[in-house]
């Protein structure tokens, strides 16, 4: 392969050449898990890894911890779109190459600046077909200095499966993760948390459009770009035991898919799309009406990046193939991919199959940690919460699954002191909406963030932006935790765990509350005047007084909570 050269940089190296944790443009990166010095801790390595796709580059610099977690210190991402034209010509275009290493050339300056210890680059579909891919790969390390490792599909399929199981709980049943490239797709099947088959099959949604769709995007064509998948499928292995499994999606086509019907749900608030779960019929419905729109009628599509127009057809065809010859009901969106598969390769360590629950569970706990809340008091409120829930709940047309909601949205109320006092519970909404959270879905993420955010003040108003986004079953619940959060929080009002059980009773005209006071406690005076001051939002649902009782059997006497925003 001969290019004209790009403007040359130094060649990359894995040693640091600036202060470590600096950003390119001189800006403190965010260094999790790193020492004041910004470098990382013992225990955290900081690696860099880079994927040269078929459609995209990405870039991730992390440090990654000797248990497998991984927190982003930056990210950064090109679209040359390697794979164009390989299956016409044989090779890689001057242009997208040429674009390519100036890409991998920003690409390594920045991991350089950020002090990694180590630089992980992998190529993919679009070099690996490609006759002068190893010719690509030799400029590449001329330029840049990196040396850039082409792997197999099979090997694409492991640090996707890989990713999943960092970020999803695996450890129960068969699991399809299901990665869509530029040129090719991804499977790994795995049972109980083990890989059983990897495969990789040339149908990315850039080859499938200049395969199948380049002329006219038109039912008949994408039934015949479905029907050659399917093909392949049953050529490949036995479908008969992966009917019904579950299935991860990673991959631009799949995070389109979610943010085009988060969208069309009204959620503008979530931040990112990961956990979000997509069913079969919702992803051939939104497939029907972008069939029908022209590439320039889909650039305005809410949702849906506008550099993916001319190619999410195929690749939301190939999704929904797999899903509907596999009796697929639903896959969960996978925000990460074969980067973070890399980093845990290149760490040396490998996630753990968990428990459903236990990694969420984790995840919250982590995130509070790094707030440096206050633990005793969240903790307590935590368990005063879910105690109400379970008295309550249902009565108050709670579900089942708002259990955890509340518990986690309990545990993360007052991380919003990581910012200031003034308006913290505003500030722990904003915290829990942006937080990377495992085993929440972006729904129940804004709708936990909500909760948090009504523990004190003003209860949920129409007049709210973040509240008035959400849809009305959204709302219910929000009203429905956030008055059992208010009333657990104010059981605590001085922080010292005075209140360790809340007895309650039903009345035909009022619902009463007796807290069980700790033994060492001197006095439950503030705590219930806290609790009846913030049961404000609790009566409004229930329509009949809700009356904290005092040691002398009587309601304690109290004005409303502040209605201040």
């Amino acid at each position: 392969m001969s290019l004209p050269s790009p403007r040359r940089r130094p060649p990359a190296s894995p040693q640091p050449v600036a202060p470590a944790g600096r950003t390119n443009a001189g800006q403190p990166a965010a260094a999790h898990g790193a020492g004041a010095s910004g470098r990382p801790s013992d225990d955290w390595r900081r690696i860099a890894a880079i994927d040269i796709g078929s459609n995209s580059i990405r870039a991730i610099v992390a440090d990654v911890s000797n248990t497998g977690q991984i927190r982003t210190v930056d990210e950064m991402k090109a679209a040359p779109r390697l794979s164009t034209g390989v299956d016409e010509t044989g090779h890689l275009s001057v242009e997208s190459a040429l674009s390519a290493i100036e890409a991998l050339q920003r690409m390594a300056t920045l991991a350089m600046q950020l002090g990694v210890e180590r630089i992980e680059c992998v190529a993919t579909s679009a070099v690996r077909d490609a006759t002068d891919g190893p010719a690509f790969v030799r400029q590449v390390k001329k330029s840049t200095g990196l040396t850039v490792r082409v792997i197999s599909g099979e090997d694409e399929a492991r640090l996707s499966f890989r990713s999943a199981q960092a970020h999803f709980d695996l450890a129960h049943g068969r699991m399809v993760t299901c990665d869509i490239g530029g040129g090719s797709v991804e499977l790994a099947l795995s049972a109980d948390g083990l890989v059983e088959r990897l495969l990789s099959m040339p149908f990315g949604a850039i080859r499938a459009t200049e395969n199948y769709l380049s002329k006219a995007t038109r039912r008949g064509t994408v039934s015949k770009l479905r029907k050659a998948l399917r093909e392949e499928i049953r050529e490949r292995f036995a479908v008969k035991e992966w009917r019904g499994a579950g299935m991860i999606g990673s991959g631009g086509t799949f995070t389109n898919v979610a943010d085009m019907l988060l969208a069309q749900q009204g959620i503008t608030a979530a931040r990112t799309v990961h956990g979000k779960v997509v069913r079969r019929g919702e992803l051939e419905h939104l497939l029907d009406q972008l069939i029908e729109m022209s590439p320039v009628e889909r650039l305005v599509v809410p949702g849906l990046n506008p550099a993916r127009a001319d190619i999410i057809v195929a690749g939301m065809a190939v999704a929904a193939e797999v899903m509907a010859f596999l009796d697929i009901r639903a896959f969960q969106t996978s925000a990460y991919g074969i980067r973070e598969g890399l980093l845990l390769e290149a760490a040396e360590v490998s996630p753990h199959a968990t428990d459903p629950g236990e990694g969420r569970r984790r995840s919250v706990q982590q995130f509070a940690e790094r707030t440096q809340y206050e633990e005793p008091h969240a903790k307590h409120v935590q368990k005063i919460a879910l105690q109400l829930f379970d008295a309550i709940g249902v009565r108050i047309g709670c579900a089942p699954e708002d259990r955890d909601t509340l518990r986690d949205a309990a545990l993360l109320h007052d991380t919003g002191y990581h910012i200031s006092y003034n308006d913290h519970h505003k500030h722990s909404y904003h915290l829990i909406v942006h937080a990377d959270l495992l085993g929440v879905s972006p729904e129940e993420q804004v709708v936990m963030a909500n909760v948090a955010r009504y523990h004190r003040g003003a209860v949920p108003k129409d007049k709210h932006p973040t509240f008035a986004v959400l849809t009305a079953d959204q709302q219910a619940r929000v009203r429905r935790l956030a008055a059992l959060l208010r009333v657990a929080d104010g059981f605590d009002r001085g922080h010292i765990g005075a209140v360790q059980q809340v007895k309650v009773r039903w009345t035909e005209r009022a619902l009463r509350l007796t807290p069980v006071p700790d033994l060492r406690a001197r006095s439950t005076r503030l705590e219930l005047w806290g609790a009846s001051r913030k049961s404000d939002l609790l009566e409004k649902l229930l329509d009949i007084p809700v009356l904290v009782i005092g040691p002398d059997g009587k309601p304690v006497e109290s004005e409303p909570t502040d209605s201040v925003d």
